[in-house]
């Protein structure tokens, strides 16, 4: 492990662990790869946010219901089934 690398724990449930896991090993690819570039690209995706913010300030605040039933209409959104724990 090089000087500039740190360690951290994550934890994961079982389910969202499976697939990436059986794929890294199929791939011989550190679990941790991943994980680096979600962490590397974060700044890149929050500094769009403000551009985007300034982009859409002049639309029309919605509530919550009217948003989740329009994410209903359009198909987005619809009868979810529950992950196991």
């Amino acid at each position: 492990m090089s000087a500039l690398t740190r360690r951290a724990t994550v934890y994961l449930k079982p389910a969202s662990h499976k697939v990436p896991h059986l794929q890294f090993n199929e791939t011989s690819r550190s679990i941790s790869e991943p994980n680096n570039d979600a962490v590397r690209d974060q700044p890149a995706e929050d500094a769009k946010d403000p551009a985007v913010f300034d982009e859409r300030a002049d639309e029309p605040a919605v509530g919550f219901e009217e948003f989740a039933k329009g994410l209903k209409r359009n198909g987005t959104i619809g009868f979810a089934r529950r992950m196991p724990s």
